[in-house]
């Protein structure tokens, strides 16, 4: 098999992994979390997400965090946007990379957002006006691309077609999230054979979710087709609000494992990054969903 010599991982703990825990963390902590991410060699770390504090309370103070980086040369800070309210607010702060977001799923989309897939996408143009103008970058996550929580199965054809509208508009680059779940290998060749027909593959990311145990597998079947930037959470963070006890995001530190195994690059120190797991879990009072993590701790212990 060919795989890519170097891949590129999204770290989404600080943002898409502490939206969905529940106990509230100060800035300061989050501020540490994201400056242990970048001390293990993380080059790119969502940082927050610019939302209602009423819909999602723990991005609150995405001002603040923003505010209160510590930059890196040479590590990306992007932030979510919704809309453009949230982008304005971002860019007030200083922000300079943005990800945006829409289903792949109608059903989804009504529910989670109360619009269309194509209202959704209707309602990002200005974003991407301004983005253009301002020399903003801007990601695109495809959601539900493997399955639905509220219509099950998803055509192909509308996550290439989706896929295809993010890029189209000015999207770098196109998150692919199997946001519950439920993919495995086959789906997920599938899913990437269908959309890289549209999209070039070196334009697509994977960020495919834990929740039945398959996010390793089906990862390993994506980089078998050239995929070279996988997304995932320090520690597992985040859990799947679809499906109540089970996890959510792919701990980086089993994707870090994996690579390191298989000798792929990813410039990333794996006892640092599982220090960084430590710290978080320690201020959520949760243990470790990483299997490599419980391995390490175990090893150290």
């Amino acid at each position: 098999m060919s795989y890519p010599k170097q891949v590129t991982i999204v770290e989404v703990g600080p943002r898409d992994g502490l939206q969905n825990e529940k106990t509230p963390l100060s800035t300061d902590i989050k501020l540490e979390f994201i400056d242990r991410l970048a001390d293990a060699g993380l080059k790119v770390i969502e940082a927050t997400a610019f939302v209602s504090p009423k819909w999602v309370p723990q991005m609150a103070d995405h001002a603040e965090v923003m505010q209160g980086l510590k930059r890196r040369q040479g590590v990306r800070y992007p932030v979510l946007v919704p809309n453009m309210k949230g982008y304005e607010a971002a860019r007030a702060v200083g922000v300079d990379e943005i990800a945006v977001f829409a289903a792949a799923s109608e059903a989804f989309s009504q529910k989670n957002i109360n619009c269309s897939i194509e209202e959704s996408l209707q309602r990002f143009e200005p974003i991407f006006a301004a983005a253009r103008a301002e020399g903003v970058a801007v990601r695109g996550y495809v959601s539900c691309v493997m399955g639905c929580p509220y219509q099950g199965e998803v055509p192909l054809a509308d996550v290439a077609r989706v896929s295809k509208a993010l890029l189209d508009m000015g999207c770098y680059e196109i998150s692919l999230g199997d946001t519950i779940g439920v993919g495995t290998p086959i789906k997920a060749r599938a899913m990437i054979e269908t959309v890289s027909r549209v999209v070039p593959i070196d334009k697509l990311a994977a960020h495919f979710h834990d929740t039945w145990g398959q996010a390793l597998a089906n990862l390993y079947a994506v980089l078998e087709m050239g995929v070279a930037t996988l997304d995932s959470s320090a520690a597992g963070i985040g859990g799947c609000p679809y499906a109540k006890g089970a996890s959510g995001n792919v701990a980086t530190e089993d994707v870090v494992y994996l690579l390191q195994g298989m000798g792929i690059d990813c410039g990333i120190d794996l006892d640092r990054l599982a220090e960084a797991g430590r710290f978080i879990n320690a201020q959520l009072n949760r243990q470790p969903t990483s299997k490599v993590a419980a391995a390490l701790a175990a090893r150290s212990a």
